[in-house]
Protein backbone atom coordinates (compact mmCIF):
# COMPACT_ATOMS: atom_id res chain seq x y z
CA UNK A 1 0.00 0.00 0.00
CA UNK A 2 1.29 3.45 -0.97
CA UNK A 3 1.03 6.49 0.98
CA UNK A 4 1.53 9.50 -1.00
CA UNK A 5 2.35 12.65 0.97
CA UNK A 6 0.08 15.89 1.52
CA UNK A 7 2.35 18.40 0.69
CA UNK A 8 -0.24 21.09 0.18
CA UNK A 9 0.06 21.48 4.25
CA UNK A 10 3.48 22.19 3.98
CA UNK A 11 5.63 25.34 5.56
CA UNK A 12 5.95 27.51 2.78
CA UNK A 13 8.76 29.47 2.03
CA UNK A 14 11.14 27.11 3.48
CA UNK A 15 13.92 27.23 1.15
CA UNK A 16 17.84 26.36 1.90
CA UNK A 17 20.67 26.98 -0.73
CA UNK A 18 18.58 26.64 -3.81
CA UNK A 19 16.72 23.31 -2.89
CA UNK A 20 12.93 24.42 -1.41
CA UNK A 21 12.03 21.62 0.95
CA UNK A 22 9.01 20.61 1.69
CA UNK A 23 7.95 19.79 5.80
CA UNK A 24 5.02 16.84 6.26
CA UNK A 25 2.32 18.02 8.37
CA UNK A 26 2.01 16.66 11.59
CA UNK A 27 -0.65 14.09 11.58
CA UNK A 28 -1.68 11.14 13.65
CA UNK A 29 -2.43 7.94 12.08
CA UNK A 30 0.04 6.46 9.82
CA UNK A 31 0.98 2.72 10.16
CA UNK A 32 -1.12 2.25 13.47
CA UNK A 33 0.07 4.65 15.97
CA UNK A 34 2.96 6.16 14.30
CA UNK A 35 3.02 9.83 13.55
CA UNK A 36 4.73 12.08 11.50
CA UNK A 37 7.21 14.44 13.52
CA UNK A 38 8.76 17.30 11.72
CA UNK A 39 12.48 18.74 12.74
CA UNK A 40 14.70 21.36 11.61
CA UNK A 41 16.18 21.18 8.29
CA UNK A 42 19.63 20.69 7.83
CA UNK A 43 21.15 21.78 4.29
CA UNK A 44 18.82 20.36 1.67
CA UNK A 45 17.05 17.79 3.53
CA UNK A 46 14.55 17.51 6.24
CA UNK A 47 14.46 14.81 8.61
CA UNK A 48 11.05 12.78 9.92
CA UNK A 49 10.80 10.51 12.63
CA UNK A 50 8.09 7.99 11.58
CA UNK A 51 8.28 5.58 14.75
CA UNK A 52 11.46 4.47 15.28
CA UNK A 53 12.40 4.92 11.50
CA UNK A 54 14.33 8.05 10.60
CA UNK A 55 13.20 9.15 6.88
CA UNK A 56 15.07 12.24 4.78
CA UNK A 57 12.81 14.09 2.70
CA UNK A 58 14.43 15.21 -0.44
CA UNK A 59 14.14 17.74 -2.92
CA UNK A 60 10.81 18.30 -4.94
CA UNK A 61 12.72 17.84 -7.90
CA UNK A 62 14.26 14.61 -6.76
CA UNK A 63 13.37 11.99 -9.41
CA UNK A 64 13.41 9.16 -6.99
CA UNK A 65 10.56 8.99 -4.56
CA UNK A 66 10.03 7.30 -0.84
CA UNK A 67 7.99 4.65 -0.70
CA UNK A 68 6.09 2.90 2.16
CA UNK A 69 5.96 0.17 3.59
CA UNK A 70 9.45 -0.50 2.60
CA UNK A 71 10.84 2.76 4.03
CA UNK A 72 13.87 3.55 1.39
CA UNK A 73 15.89 6.56 0.73
CA UNK A 74 16.79 6.81 -3.32
CA UNK A 75 18.27 10.18 -3.32
CA UNK A 76 19.48 12.88 -0.62
CA UNK A 77 21.39 16.06 -1.31
CA UNK A 78 22.92 16.38 2.23
CA UNK A 79 24.79 13.83 4.40
CA UNK A 80 22.90 11.27 6.30
CA UNK A 81 24.96 11.03 9.65
CA UNK A 82 23.69 14.68 10.20
CA UNK A 83 20.16 12.98 11.13
CA UNK A 84 21.46 12.14 14.44
CA UNK A 85 23.20 15.33 14.82
CA UNK A 86 22.79 16.97 18.57
CA UNK A 87 21.28 20.56 18.78
CA UNK A 88 23.67 22.91 17.04
CA UNK A 89 23.85 26.78 17.77
CA UNK A 90 21.17 27.64 14.80
CA UNK A 91 18.96 24.73 16.26
CA UNK A 92 19.26 26.24 19.65
CA UNK A 93 18.15 29.63 18.90
CA UNK A 94 15.39 28.49 16.73
CA UNK A 95 14.19 26.36 19.84
CA UNK A 96 14.52 29.04 22.42
CA UNK A 97 12.33 31.16 20.34
CA UNK A 98 10.15 28.41 20.40
CA UNK A 99 10.20 27.92 23.95
CA UNK A 100 10.09 31.29 24.78
CA UNK A 101 6.55 31.37 22.82
CA UNK A 102 5.40 28.25 24.78
CA UNK A 103 6.09 29.83 27.89
CA UNK A 104 4.50 33.12 27.59
CA UNK A 105 1.52 31.55 26.32
CA UNK A 106 1.38 29.34 29.04
CA UNK A 107 1.71 32.32 31.63
CA UNK A 108 -0.67 34.27 30.10
CA UNK A 109 -3.45 32.15 29.49
CA UNK A 110 -2.93 29.90 32.89
CA UNK A 111 -6.01 31.22 34.38
CA UNK A 112 -7.68 29.04 31.51
CA UNK A 113 -6.03 25.57 33.22
CA UNK A 114 -7.18 23.46 35.66
CA UNK A 115 -5.24 24.34 38.56
CA UNK A 116 -5.03 20.89 40.50
CA UNK A 117 -4.22 17.99 38.41
CA UNK A 118 -6.28 14.95 38.14
CA UNK A 119 -3.61 12.04 37.73
CA UNK A 120 -3.40 9.20 39.85
CA UNK A 121 0.18 8.39 41.43
CA UNK A 122 1.88 6.67 38.80
CA UNK A 123 0.36 8.25 35.86
CA UNK A 124 3.44 8.64 33.94
CA UNK A 125 4.66 5.37 33.99
CA UNK A 126 3.28 3.82 31.23
CA UNK A 127 3.66 6.80 29.01
CA UNK A 128 7.08 6.99 28.73
CA UNK A 129 9.80 4.45 27.97
CA UNK A 130 11.40 2.15 30.26
CA UNK A 131 14.96 2.93 29.27
CA UNK A 132 16.33 6.15 28.03
CA UNK A 133 17.02 6.82 23.96
CA UNK A 134 19.97 5.30 22.58
CA UNK A 135 19.77 8.37 20.17
CA UNK A 136 19.01 11.72 19.62
CA UNK A 137 14.90 12.79 19.71
CA UNK A 138 13.38 15.17 17.90
CA UNK A 139 12.64 18.34 19.28
CA UNK A 140 9.12 18.92 17.82
CA UNK A 141 8.54 15.06 19.55
CA UNK A 142 9.59 16.44 23.08
CA UNK A 143 7.28 20.31 22.49
CA UNK A 144 4.86 17.41 21.80
CA UNK A 145 5.04 15.32 25.35
CA UNK A 146 4.76 18.47 27.58
CA UNK A 147 1.79 18.87 26.69
CA UNK A 148 0.99 15.03 26.77
CA UNK A 149 2.85 14.25 29.51
CA UNK A 150 3.94 17.23 31.65
CA UNK A 151 0.77 19.24 31.66
CA UNK A 152 -1.80 16.46 32.91
CA UNK A 153 0.52 16.36 35.91
CA UNK A 154 1.81 20.42 36.96
CA UNK A 155 -0.36 21.41 39.77
CA UNK A 156 -0.75 25.44 38.22
CA UNK A 157 1.07 27.20 41.32
CA UNK A 158 0.95 30.43 39.13
CA UNK A 159 -2.44 30.38 38.19
CA UNK A 160 -4.70 32.70 40.17
CA UNK A 161 -6.49 30.04 41.39
CA UNK A 162 -3.92 29.00 43.26
CA UNK A 163 -4.24 29.95 46.80
CA UNK A 164 -2.49 27.10 48.80
CA UNK A 165 0.90 27.53 50.82
CA UNK A 166 2.65 30.15 50.23
CA UNK A 167 3.75 32.21 46.65
CA UNK A 168 6.13 31.04 44.40
CA UNK A 169 7.79 34.02 43.03
CA UNK A 170 8.44 33.91 39.65
CA UNK A 171 8.87 36.76 36.44
CA UNK A 172 10.23 36.83 32.61
CA UNK A 173 13.44 39.05 34.31
CA UNK A 174 13.90 35.37 36.60
CA UNK A 175 13.80 33.29 33.84
CA UNK A 176 15.92 35.70 31.42
CA UNK A 177 18.39 35.46 33.94
CA UNK A 178 18.16 31.55 34.51
CA UNK A 179 18.81 31.15 31.23
CA UNK A 180 22.26 33.17 31.23
CA UNK A 181 23.15 31.10 34.35
CA UNK A 182 22.66 27.94 33.24
CA UNK A 183 24.80 29.17 29.99
CA UNK A 184 27.43 30.43 32.36
CA UNK A 185 27.19 27.52 34.35
CA UNK A 186 30.22 28.65 36.85
CA UNK A 187 30.07 26.63 39.93
CA UNK A 188 30.98 29.82 42.38
CA UNK A 189 32.79 28.02 45.42
CA UNK A 190 34.99 30.87 45.98
CA UNK A 191 36.33 34.11 44.70
CA UNK A 192 38.64 32.86 42.04
CA UNK A 193 36.11 29.84 41.06
CA UNK A 194 34.07 33.30 39.08
CA UNK A 195 34.64 36.44 40.95
CA UNK A 196 31.82 37.86 39.16
CA UNK A 197 29.22 35.21 40.84
CA UNK A 198 30.63 36.28 44.57
CA UNK A 199 31.19 40.17 43.78
CA UNK A 200 27.57 40.25 42.17
CA UNK A 201 25.96 38.53 45.26
CA UNK A 202 27.63 40.89 47.49
CA UNK A 203 26.18 43.80 45.73
CA UNK A 204 22.98 42.70 45.31
CA UNK A 205 22.64 41.85 48.86
CA UNK A 206 23.71 45.24 50.34
CA UNK A 207 20.75 46.72 47.67
CA UNK A 208 18.56 44.54 48.87
CA UNK A 209 19.33 44.86 52.64
CA UNK A 210 19.08 48.91 52.42
CA UNK A 211 15.76 48.35 50.61
CA UNK A 212 14.42 46.30 53.57
CA UNK A 213 16.55 49.58 56.29
CA UNK A 214 18.94 46.55 57.88
CA UNK A 215 20.97 47.67 60.17
CA UNK A 216 24.50 48.69 58.53
CA UNK A 217 26.08 45.82 61.00
CA UNK A 218 24.26 43.45 58.18
CA UNK A 219 25.98 45.16 55.21
CA UNK A 220 29.33 44.22 53.50
CA UNK A 221 29.59 47.97 52.18
CA UNK A 222 29.32 48.93 56.10
CA UNK A 223 33.17 48.14 56.55
CA UNK A 224 32.42 45.81 58.89
CA UNK A 225 32.00 41.66 59.97
CA UNK A 226 28.79 41.75 58.32
CA UNK A 227 27.10 40.79 54.82
CA UNK A 228 24.96 38.93 52.75
CA UNK A 229 24.82 35.27 51.21
CA UNK A 230 22.23 33.65 48.74
CA UNK A 231 21.00 30.42 50.35
CA UNK A 232 18.81 27.90 48.71
CA UNK A 233 16.17 27.79 51.44
CA UNK A 234 14.67 28.95 54.50
CA UNK A 235 15.62 26.11 55.90
CA UNK A 236 19.25 26.23 55.12
CA UNK A 237 19.17 29.48 56.58
CA UNK A 238 17.71 28.39 59.81
CA UNK A 239 20.39 25.39 59.96
CA UNK A 240 23.46 27.55 58.80
CA UNK A 241 22.55 30.16 61.52
CA UNK A 242 22.43 27.16 63.83
CA UNK A 243 25.42 25.79 63.38
CA UNK A 244 27.25 29.22 63.24
CA UNK A 245 25.50 29.46 67.54
CA UNK A 246 26.65 25.85 68.50
CA UNK A 247 30.24 26.92 67.36
CA UNK A 248 30.35 29.87 68.73
CA UNK A 249 28.30 28.39 71.83
CA UNK A 250 30.72 25.43 72.28
CA UNK A 251 33.97 27.80 72.58
CA UNK A 252 32.48 29.88 74.55
CA UNK A 253 31.97 27.19 77.20
CA UNK A 254 35.47 25.49 76.19
CA UNK A 255 36.92 28.81 77.79
CA UNK A 256 35.12 28.49 81.32
CA UNK A 257 35.27 25.06 81.50
CA UNK A 258 38.24 23.16 79.70
CA UNK A 259 37.76 19.76 81.07
CA UNK A 260 34.00 19.50 79.77
CA UNK A 261 34.40 17.45 76.39
CA UNK A 262 32.55 18.84 73.39
CA UNK A 263 29.83 15.73 73.76
CA UNK A 264 29.12 16.88 77.37
CA UNK A 265 28.30 20.58 76.20
CA UNK A 266 26.43 19.36 73.58
CA UNK A 267 24.06 17.48 75.67
CA UNK A 268 23.14 20.43 77.46
CA UNK A 269 22.85 22.58 74.50
CA UNK A 270 18.58 23.95 73.95
CA UNK A 271 17.39 26.39 71.57
CA UNK A 272 13.98 28.17 71.39
CA UNK A 273 11.06 28.65 69.31
CA UNK A 274 7.42 29.23 68.87
CA UNK A 275 5.13 26.52 68.56
CA UNK A 276 3.97 28.24 65.58
CA UNK A 277 7.21 27.85 63.96
CA UNK A 278 8.11 26.41 60.09
CA UNK A 279 8.65 22.17 60.38
CA UNK A 280 12.14 23.61 59.13
CA UNK A 281 13.14 25.01 62.55
CA UNK A 282 12.24 21.92 64.75
CA UNK A 283 14.33 19.96 61.86
CA UNK A 284 17.53 21.97 61.86
CA UNK A 285 17.65 21.00 65.70
CA UNK A 286 17.73 17.67 65.11
CA UNK A 287 20.18 18.16 62.03
CA UNK A 288 22.28 20.07 64.58
CA UNK A 289 22.18 17.40 67.06
CA UNK A 290 21.16 19.88 70.01
CA UNK A 291 17.07 19.69 71.56
CA UNK A 292 14.85 22.55 70.45
CA UNK A 293 12.28 23.61 73.46
CA UNK A 294 8.31 24.99 71.55
CA UNK A 295 7.18 27.95 73.32
CA UNK A 296 3.98 29.16 73.55
CA UNK A 297 1.91 32.13 72.04
CA UNK A 298 0.14 34.44 73.26
CA UNK A 299 -3.34 35.19 72.38
CA UNK A 300 -2.75 36.73 68.81
CA UNK A 301 -0.44 33.85 68.19
CA UNK A 302 2.96 36.00 68.98
CA UNK A 303 5.73 34.53 71.06
CA UNK A 304 6.40 37.17 73.59
CA UNK A 305 9.59 38.02 75.79
CA UNK A 306 8.51 36.76 79.02
CA UNK A 307 7.93 33.70 78.18
CA UNK A 308 10.89 33.38 76.73
CA UNK A 309 13.00 34.44 79.21
CA UNK A 310 11.03 32.28 82.07
CA UNK A 311 11.84 29.61 79.92
CA UNK A 312 15.58 30.23 79.56
CA UNK A 313 15.20 30.65 83.40
CA UNK A 314 13.75 27.35 83.96
CA UNK A 315 16.51 25.66 81.87
CA UNK A 316 19.47 27.44 82.98
CA UNK A 317 17.99 26.14 86.71
CA UNK A 318 18.04 22.19 84.99
CA UNK A 319 21.69 22.84 83.97
CA UNK A 320 21.07 23.24 80.34
CA UNK A 321 23.14 25.99 78.42
CA UNK A 322 20.40 27.86 76.12
CA UNK A 323 22.28 29.18 72.70
CA UNK A 324 19.85 29.62 69.92
CA UNK A 325 16.26 31.24 69.47
CA UNK A 326 14.06 31.58 66.38
CA UNK A 327 11.78 34.77 66.48
CA UNK A 328 9.37 33.91 63.45
CA UNK A 329 8.25 37.32 61.48
CA UNK A 330 5.10 35.64 58.97
CA UNK A 331 4.02 31.87 60.59
CA UNK A 332 3.34 29.89 57.80
CA UNK A 333 0.37 28.64 59.82
CA UNK A 334 -1.51 31.65 59.97
CA UNK A 335 1.03 34.82 59.11
CA UNK A 336 1.53 35.71 62.73
CA UNK A 337 4.47 37.74 64.51
CA UNK A 338 6.86 37.45 67.23
CA UNK A 339 7.48 40.08 69.19
CA UNK A 340 11.47 40.77 67.77
CA UNK A 341 12.03 43.67 70.29
CA UNK A 342 10.72 41.69 73.55
CA UNK A 343 12.93 38.66 72.46
CA UNK A 344 15.93 40.28 71.64
CA UNK A 345 15.93 41.86 74.48
CA UNK A 346 16.37 38.74 76.12
CA UNK A 347 18.57 37.42 73.65
CA UNK A 348 21.50 39.65 74.14
CA UNK A 349 21.05 39.54 77.99
CA UNK A 350 21.04 35.87 77.94
CA UNK A 351 24.05 35.70 75.40
CA UNK A 352 21.73 33.64 73.11
CA UNK A 353 22.05 33.61 69.10
CA UNK A 354 18.94 35.27 67.92
CA UNK A 355 17.91 34.30 64.23
CA UNK A 356 15.07 35.84 62.29
CA UNK A 357 12.65 33.67 60.01
CA UNK A 358 10.90 36.00 57.81
CA UNK A 359 10.69 34.00 54.74
CA UNK A 360 7.18 34.89 53.56
CA UNK A 361 6.74 38.36 54.95
CA UNK A 362 10.01 39.38 54.44
CA UNK A 363 9.42 40.83 51.01
CA UNK A 364 7.06 43.17 52.47
CA UNK A 365 9.43 45.25 54.08
CA UNK A 366 10.65 46.68 51.19
CA UNK A 367 7.37 49.07 51.75
CA UNK A 368 7.61 51.05 54.65
CA UNK A 369 4.41 50.70 56.12
CA UNK A 370 4.78 47.24 57.27
CA UNK A 371 8.16 47.82 58.22
CA UNK A 372 7.17 48.22 62.06
CA UNK A 373 6.75 44.33 62.41
CA UNK A 374 10.47 44.09 61.87
CA UNK A 375 10.58 46.06 64.80
CA UNK A 376 14.13 45.46 67.01
CA UNK A 377 15.88 43.47 63.97
CA UNK A 378 19.07 45.62 65.14
CA UNK A 379 19.01 43.03 68.27
CA UNK A 380 19.13 40.19 65.88
CA UNK A 381 22.36 38.21 64.88
CA UNK A 382 21.12 36.73 61.46
CA UNK A 383 17.65 37.63 59.34
CA UNK A 384 16.89 35.64 56.59
CA UNK A 385 13.83 35.94 53.93
CA UNK A 386 13.29 34.23 50.40
CA UNK A 387 12.37 36.82 47.34
CA UNK A 388 11.53 33.67 45.87
CA UNK A 389 8.38 33.49 48.38
CA UNK A 390 7.03 36.91 47.20
CA UNK A 391 9.45 39.15 45.38
CA UNK A 392 9.05 38.03 41.50
CA UNK A 393 12.68 35.94 42.04
CA UNK A 394 12.42 32.64 40.87
CA UNK A 395 13.22 29.36 43.14
CA UNK A 396 16.31 29.24 44.86
CA UNK A 397 17.19 32.65 46.34
CA UNK A 398 17.10 32.72 50.01
CA UNK A 399 18.38 36.19 51.07
CA UNK A 400 20.42 35.80 54.56
CA UNK A 401 22.65 38.77 56.33
CA UNK A 402 24.77 37.72 59.69
CA UNK A 403 26.42 40.16 61.34
CA UNK A 404 29.27 38.49 62.26
CA UNK A 405 29.85 35.12 59.98
CA UNK A 406 33.07 34.17 61.33
CA UNK A 407 31.53 31.73 63.73
CA UNK A 408 29.11 30.41 60.56
CA UNK A 409 32.74 30.52 58.50
CA UNK A 410 34.94 28.53 61.09
CA UNK A 411 31.91 25.68 61.89
CA UNK A 412 31.92 25.15 58.26
CA UNK A 413 36.00 25.68 57.26
CA UNK A 414 37.04 22.72 55.49
CA UNK A 415 40.24 23.97 53.61
CA UNK A 416 41.72 21.62 50.82
CA UNK A 417 44.66 22.60 48.84
CA UNK A 418 42.70 22.05 45.94
CA UNK A 419 40.28 24.74 46.76
CA UNK A 420 42.71 27.12 47.78
CA UNK A 421 43.58 30.44 45.76
CA UNK A 422 46.10 33.91 46.22
CA UNK A 423 43.21 36.06 46.73
CA UNK A 424 41.76 34.20 49.88
CA UNK A 425 40.97 37.06 52.36
CA UNK A 426 39.94 39.43 50.28
CA UNK A 427 36.85 38.62 49.32
CA UNK A 428 34.18 36.19 50.78
CA UNK A 429 34.43 32.42 49.96
CA UNK A 430 30.92 31.41 49.68
CA UNK A 431 31.51 27.75 50.53
CA UNK A 432 32.16 28.61 54.06
CA UNK A 433 28.98 30.60 54.52
CA UNK A 434 26.62 27.13 53.58
CA UNK A 435 26.18 23.45 53.74
CA UNK A 436 27.05 22.80 50.10
CA UNK A 437 30.21 23.15 48.69
CA UNK A 438 28.77 24.42 44.75
CA UNK A 439 26.41 27.20 44.02
CA UNK A 440 24.80 28.47 40.81
CA UNK A 441 25.09 31.94 39.73
CA UNK A 442 21.62 32.83 41.82
CA UNK A 443 22.74 36.63 42.39
CA UNK A 444 21.81 36.92 38.38
CA UNK A 445 18.50 36.61 38.54
CA UNK A 446 18.05 39.22 41.62
CA UNK A 447 19.97 41.68 39.91
CA UNK A 448 17.92 41.38 36.71
CA UNK A 449 14.66 41.62 38.90
CA UNK A 450 15.71 44.45 40.33
CA UNK A 451 17.22 46.10 37.70
CA UNK A 452 13.78 45.42 35.21
CA UNK A 453 11.42 46.14 38.10
CA UNK A 454 12.94 48.90 40.06
CA UNK A 455 11.65 49.58 44.02
CA UNK A 456 8.91 51.10 43.02
CA UNK A 457 7.07 48.23 41.00
CA UNK A 458 8.15 46.18 43.58
CA UNK A 459 6.63 47.95 46.04
CA UNK A 460 3.43 47.97 43.99
CA UNK A 461 3.19 44.66 43.46
CA UNK A 462 3.52 43.76 47.43
CA UNK A 463 0.36 46.13 48.26
CA UNK A 464 -1.41 44.78 45.47
CA UNK A 465 -1.40 41.46 46.86
CA UNK A 466 -1.82 43.19 50.39
CA UNK A 467 -4.80 45.02 48.79
CA UNK A 468 -6.60 41.60 47.74
CA UNK A 469 -6.27 39.66 50.91
CA UNK A 470 -8.22 42.46 52.71
CA UNK A 471 -10.93 42.28 49.91
CA UNK A 472 -10.94 38.52 50.50
CA UNK A 473 -11.51 39.46 54.04
CA UNK A 474 -14.12 42.06 53.38
CA UNK A 475 -16.02 39.44 51.53
CA UNK A 476 -15.64 36.34 54.71
CA UNK A 477 -16.48 39.49 57.04
CA UNK A 478 -19.85 40.01 54.89
CA UNK A 479 -21.05 36.53 55.67
CA UNK A 480 -22.14 35.67 59.24
CA UNK A 481 -21.85 31.69 58.23
CA UNK A 482 -18.00 32.45 58.25
CA UNK A 483 -15.22 33.86 60.73
CA UNK A 484 -11.71 34.87 60.46
CA UNK A 485 -8.88 33.41 62.74
CA UNK A 486 -5.93 35.76 63.17
CA UNK A 487 -4.99 38.91 61.96
CA UNK A 488 -4.74 40.00 58.00
CA UNK A 489 -1.54 41.55 57.67
CA UNK A 490 -0.01 40.58 54.58
CA UNK A 491 -1.40 38.55 51.51
CA UNK A 492 -2.95 35.75 53.60
CA UNK A 493 -6.51 35.08 55.01
CA UNK A 494 -7.35 32.43 57.57
CA UNK A 495 -11.01 31.67 57.80
CA UNK A 496 -13.28 29.01 58.86
CA UNK A 497 -17.20 28.45 58.67
CA UNK A 498 -18.50 28.88 62.05
CA UNK A 499 -18.88 25.56 63.34
CA UNK A 500 -17.32 22.02 64.23
CA UNK A 501 -14.08 20.93 62.60
CA UNK A 502 -15.19 18.36 60.92
CA UNK A 503 -17.71 20.59 58.94
CA UNK A 504 -14.51 22.53 57.74
CA UNK A 505 -12.48 19.56 56.90
CA UNK A 506 -15.44 18.39 54.45
CA UNK A 507 -15.15 22.18 52.83
CA UNK A 508 -11.94 21.51 52.22
CA UNK A 509 -12.24 18.25 50.52
CA UNK A 510 -15.40 19.54 48.49
CA UNK A 511 -13.64 22.77 47.27
CA UNK A 512 -10.17 21.00 46.39
CA UNK A 513 -12.52 17.91 44.63
CA UNK A 514 -13.85 20.34 42.49
CA UNK A 515 -10.55 21.73 41.32
CA UNK A 516 -11.55 25.30 40.59
CA UNK A 517 -9.46 26.63 43.53
CA UNK A 518 -6.68 25.27 45.64
CA UNK A 519 -6.44 25.91 49.30
CA UNK A 520 -4.82 24.07 52.43
CA UNK A 521 -5.70 24.02 56.32
CA UNK A 522 -4.17 24.90 58.72
CA UNK A 523 -4.90 24.28 62.74
CA UNK A 524 -4.16 26.09 66.05
CA UNK A 525 -4.80 24.74 69.37
CA UNK A 526 -7.54 22.45 67.74
CA UNK A 527 -9.16 24.97 65.50
CA UNK A 528 -9.10 23.85 62.48
CA UNK A 529 -9.32 26.72 59.44
CA UNK A 530 -8.71 27.19 55.68
CA UNK A 531 -5.59 29.15 54.18
CA UNK A 532 -6.62 31.66 51.50
CA UNK A 533 -2.83 33.09 50.25
CA UNK A 534 -2.74 35.62 47.59
CA UNK A 535 -0.24 33.58 45.55
CA UNK A 536 -0.33 34.39 41.74
CA UNK A 537 1.13 37.51 40.33
CA UNK A 538 -1.51 37.56 37.66
CA UNK A 539 -3.57 37.72 40.56
CA UNK A 540 -6.45 40.28 40.32
CA UNK A 541 -9.81 41.40 42.49
CA UNK A 542 -11.79 39.44 39.63
CA UNK A 543 -9.92 36.58 40.88
CA UNK A 544 -10.17 36.93 44.35
CA UNK A 545 -14.50 37.37 43.78
CA UNK A 546 -14.41 33.97 41.43
CA UNK A 547 -12.65 32.47 44.63
CA UNK A 548 -15.17 33.59 47.34
CA UNK A 549 -18.36 32.42 44.98
CA UNK A 550 -16.34 28.78 44.51
CA UNK A 551 -16.01 28.74 48.28
CA UNK A 552 -19.50 29.86 48.99
CA UNK A 553 -20.57 27.47 46.34
CA UNK A 554 -19.26 24.69 48.32
CA UNK A 555 -20.25 25.64 51.86
CA UNK A 556 -24.04 26.46 50.16
CA UNK A 557 -23.81 22.68 49.13
CA UNK A 558 -22.84 21.46 52.39
CA UNK A 559 -24.84 22.78 54.74
CA UNK A 560 -28.03 22.58 52.45
CA UNK A 561 -26.75 18.87 52.70
CA UNK A 562 -26.57 19.10 56.69
CA UNK A 563 -29.96 21.02 56.55
CA UNK A 564 -31.55 18.24 54.86
CA UNK A 565 -30.16 15.23 56.79
CA UNK A 566 -31.86 16.82 60.22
Amino acid sequence: MRHDRDWSNSSSGERQRGGELHKARYKRGWSGNSSWNTSRAHSTSSRYHLGHVDIVAVKKDCKKEVNHPIIEVREVTSNVNRRRQIMDPDSFKDYAKEMAEYITNYLENIRDRKVLPTVEPGYMKPLLPSEAPQTPEQWQDIMADIERIIMPGVTHWHSPKFHAYFPTAQSYPSILADMLSGAIACIGFTWIASPACTELEVIVLDWLGKMLNLPKEFLACSGGKGGGVIQGTASEATLVALLGAKAKKIRQVKEQHPDWTENEIISKLIAYCSCQAHSSVERAGLLGGVKFRQLEVDEKYKLRGDTFAEAIRKDREQGFIPFYAVATLGTTVNCAFDRLDEMGIVANREDIWLHVDAAYAGSSFICPEFRYLMKGIELADSFNFNPHKWMLVNFDCSAMWLKDPTYVINAFNVDPLYLKHDMQGSAPDYRHWQIPLGRRFRSLKLWFVLRLYGVENLQKFIRSHVAQAHEFEALVLSDSRFEIVGEVLMGLVCFRLKGSNELNETLLKRINGAGNIHLVPSKIKDTYFLRLAVCSRFSESKDIQYSWKEIKLRANEILEEQSLSK
